[in-house]
């Protein structure tokens, strides 16, 4: 405990002189100093990547108009959710795997890890195509939706092999390279295809067509992440036999499913909900709001890219001081940065908006509400993620999967009579809820105190 609070007092003090910080050990500065560095280079691709997204939503939203754009904002949230489902848990499993064993040095179940995690998800991918195409061929009645569907099934093991082999990647410190293939090499080859089909060519688009370029600039790339793998894996992997311990990757990894999945179910509940009880234009202009809110989780998404790896390191080494400074300080940073992007993009959403083309003004209650959530959730910080690498998985999944299901319940009974700010409504309410428990429980069961909750009990520890 007094290391713990000496470690506390020295974390107040660099924060009040400006950030010096003199930490107790080489390697827990190196960790520090990595997630810092990787965080800031990550921030930039993210950027990169994030203005390519909004480019490529821009487009999509003007070609198609708000009524086509909500069948392909609908789709494509059914294609997100299953292609986490089909990766099985392991992008997140792996971020924790692959450190430990490199750390250890044990590069046949490095090796072994890394095929497994790959098998696996390509064998329930094409399961979802399947399974998918039957229903959608007996189910949907509008052949535009089911076009769009059936164009999308093939994209959801295409996205789960990028996850997986992005997350192996970047759990071996390459940040770009990780960031790359999803970012910037997908997004970048849409707007460009999209711009042939529809400036050069004068094609008429629609939400299938849209799909159908979504899966070409995703398979581009998988194809990139090829070469990120060979620069970044260790070369003591390339002449040994992977080895297998199927039984204890399973048993992680089936929460981390569970959580993974339930976690992107709950971002997209929203958008399927509203496209299945009200209409699919409610659903696409939601979407638009909804992603636009999320510009604010940029600065965390981009220091996570190596939080995670180095919480990871951590915990094996057991150096828990030093994981309450990684917790603190990176929950400092992501909470500055989301606030000074949320007000910003609070005075601009309705022209904002309007930038999207005519219709899309009716989200501007949404996006507010889902802006004002993000930035109480910043504060938090990483918490899923501290969860899910000390071996919490299984009560981060079922802390996440009872938020869930009362987020769409909540959604559910909002949106009848509130449509667009109901979902809103909903989806702001259970993330701050979920951030809540996650923060009591890293509380009394790591004894880590959450996010920039840290900082008072810093000027407590000072004081004393």
């Amino acid at each position: 405990m007094e290391a713990y609070k000496s470690a506390l007092s020295r974390l107040f003090t660099a924060v009040r002189v400006g950030g010096s910080l003199k930490l107790p050990a080489v390697r827990g500065g190196e960790a520090l100093g990595r997630v810092a560095r990787g965080g800031i280079a990550a921030l930039f691709i993210y950027s990169a990547g994030v203005g390519l997204t909004y480019f490529s939503q821009l487009a999509i939203a003007r070609i198609l108009g708000v009524d086509t754009y909500g069948v392909y904002a609908y789709v494509f949230a059914w294609m997100v959710v299953l292609a986490y489902f089909s990766a099985l848990g392991f992008d997140v499993a792996l971020l924790r795997f692959v450190p430990a064993y490199e750390v250890q040095r044990a590069w046949p179940l490095l090796k072994g890890v890394i095929q497994y995690a790959q098998q696996r998800a390509i064998a329930v991918g094409f399961a979802v195509i399947l399974i998918g195409a039957i229903i959608v061929m007996a189910w949907a009645s509008s052949p535009e939706i089911r076009n769009a569907f059936l164009v999308g099934f093939v994209l959801v093991p295409v996205l789960a092999l990028v996850r997986i082999r992005c997350s192996v990647v970047r759990a071996l410190g390459g940040v770009i390279s990780a960031l790359a293939p999803d970012r910037i090499v997908r997004d970048g080859l849409l707007i460009g295809l999209l711009g042939i089909a529809s400036l050069g060519l004068g094609w008429t688009i629609d939400a299938s067509s849209v799909m159908l370029a979504t899966l070409v600039s995703a398979a581009a790339g998988l194809g990139s992440t090829v070469l990120a793998l060979r620069r970044h894996c260790p070369p003591a992997m390339a002449d040994v036999l992977p080895a297998y311990d199927a039984a204890a990757w399973r048993q992680a990894a089936l929460p981390l499913v569970i959580a993974g999945a339930t976690e992107v179910l709950m971002n997209r509940t929203g958008v399927m909900l509203l496209g299945w009880i009200a209409t699919t234009k409610d659903a696409g202009i939601y979407s638009l709001a909804f992603n636009i809110a999320l510009v604010v989780t940029l600065p965390r998404v981009a220091v996570n890219t190596l939080f995670a790896p180095a919480i990871s390191e951590l915990y094996t080494r057991n150096d828990k001081v030093m994981m309450q400074v990684l917790v603190t300080k990176t929950a400092l940073w992501t909470l500055c940065a989301g606030i000074g992007i949320a007000v910003v993009l609070f005075l601009l959403t309705d022209p904002l908006l309007a930038w999207f083309g005519p219709g899309y003004q009716a989200g501007e209650p949404a996006l507010r509400i889902l802006l004002f959530s993000q930035v109480v959730a910043a504060g938090g910080g990483a918490q899923l993620y501290v969860m899910t690498m000390t071996g919490h998985e299984s009560s981060a999944a079922m802390l996440l999967v009872s938020i869930a299901i009362a987020n769409a319940i909540m959604t559910a009974i909002l949106i009848i009579p509130l449509g667009l700010v109901g979902a809103a409504v909903a989806a702001g309410a259970t993330l701050v809820i979920w951030n809540a428990a996650m923060a009591l429980f890293l509380w009394r069961r790591l004894q880590l105190v959450p996010g920039v909750l840290a900082m008072f009990r810093l000027s407590i520890v000072n004081t004393a």
